[in-house]
C-alpha cells in the first residue's frame, strides 16, 4: 500500500464547479490519470492503483462531473462529452504536472471511463502520452456495433435511463430490483454495497445518469475523430453490455500503435476482477 505522506488531494474548478482528484504515488513518476465508469467512483481502481505505484508510476484519479458533491450541475447538457473531457484538461493544468517535466500525461479510462479518454486522446493529442482504454471501444466503432452486431440489443439500457425520474427510482429503491440488476451484470456483493454508499446513498446517482441523458446533444464530429496516440484498449469476452462488434472494429479508428488486449472469462469490471492483468497492460503501454 501506499504511504500516506504520497497521498495528495487535488482540487480545481471549473466555472462554479469544484472537482477532487487523488494524487498519490511517486511525485516525479509517470502521471497516470484514471477515469472511472458508471455507476462507480474512484474506489473502483483501489486494486490498480498500488500496482501502479510499485512500477514507480503517479497516479491521479479524478471523482468526475455528476459523483463529485461539490461538481453535480443541473440539466443535461451539462454533461455532454465536450465537458466531460474539459474536465480532464482542467485537471492537468491543475495538478502540478510541471514537477514530472511535462503538462500531459498517460490516460486509462474504464466504461464511460473510457469514452472521455477517447475524447481526451481524440480532441487535445498533445496532453496525452499514452490511451488504455477499458471496456468500451471507440465512439465511431460502438455506433458501428449498434448497427452490425447485437450491440443495439445489449445497450437496451441507455434508452431507459432517457426517462425522466423512473431510473432514479429503480437505481435507488430499497427493493431487490437493483441488486439483481448490479449482479445480473457481474458485480459481487461487496461492490454492490459500495454502489449504495458511495452513489446511493451520497446522492450520485441523478448525477451519474446525467452522462446518459446528454448523449443526445454528442457531437457527431467528436463521435468520429480519430486517434493518433499510442493505444491499448481492453475489452473483456463475457462483457454482458458492450459485444465483440464494437471490440474489433476499434483498430479502425487509432492511427497510431494499437493493442488489443481480450481478457478471457472476465465480466464488464475489469479492474476490479483483474487488477494485476489490467495494471500490466497500463505498465505496458506507458513503458512501451
Amino acid at each position: 500500500m501506499v504511504d500516506d505522506a504520497e497521498v495528495r488531494e487535488v482540487r480545481f474548478s471549473r466555472g462554479p464547479l469544484t472537482f477532487r482528484a487523488v494524487d498519490s504515488g511517486p511525485l516525479h513518476g509517470e502521471p497516470v490519470v484514471l477515469l472511472h465508469g458508471f455507476p462507480q467512483r474512484t474506489s473502483s481502481w483501489d486494486e490498480v492503483v498500488p500496482l501502479l505505484h510499485a512500477a514507480g508510476l503517479r497516479t491521479l484519479v479524478l471523482d468526475q462531473r455528476g459523483y463529485c458533491a461539490t461538481a453535480r450541475p443541473r440539466g443535461r447538457r451539462a454533461y455532454r462529452l465536450s465537458e466531460l473531457v474539459r474536465d480532464v484538461v482542467a485537471l492537468l493544468d491543475s495538478a502540478g504536472l510541471e514537477s514530472a517535466d511535462a503538462t500531459s500525461a498517460h490516460i486509462v479510462g474504464h466504461d464511460w471511463g473510457a469514452a472521455v479518454a477517447w475524447g481526451v486522446a481524440a480532441a487535445h493529442p498533445d496532453r496525452v502520452r499514452t490511451l488504455t482504454a477499458v471496456s468500451v471501444p471507440h465512439p465511431a466503432a460502438f455506433l458501428r456495433a449498434m448497427i452490425a452486431s447485437d450491440q443495439l440489443l445489449r445497450s437496451w439500457y441507455i434508452g431507459f435511463f432517457q426517462l425522466p425520474w423512473v431510473p432514479e427510482r429503480v437505481l435507488t429503491s430499497r427493493g431487490s430490483r437493483p441488486t439483481r440488476a448490479l449482479a445480473g451484470m457481474g458485480m459481487t456483493p461487496e461492490m454492490i454495497e459500495r454502489f449504495r454508499r458511495e452513489m446511493v446513498a451520497d446522492g450520485a446517482v441523478p448525477g451519474g445518469l446525467g452522462w446518459y441523458r446528454a448523449l443526445p446533444f454528442a457531437s457527431p464530429r467528436g463521435a468520429t475523430a480519430r486517434v493518433r496516440v499510442p493505444t491499448t484498449f481492453v475489452w473483456s469476452d463475457r462483457d454482458p453490455a458492450l459485444g465483440r462488434g464494437g471490440a474489433v472494429r476499434t483498430a479502425r479508428y487509432v492511427d497510431a500503435d494499437y493493442r488489443f488486449v481480450e481478457m478471457s472469462g472476465a465480466s464488464h469490471w475489469i479492474p476490479e476482477e483483474r487488477p494485476a492483468e489490467l495494471a500490466g497492460e497500463i505498465i505496458a503501454r506507458v513503458r512501451g
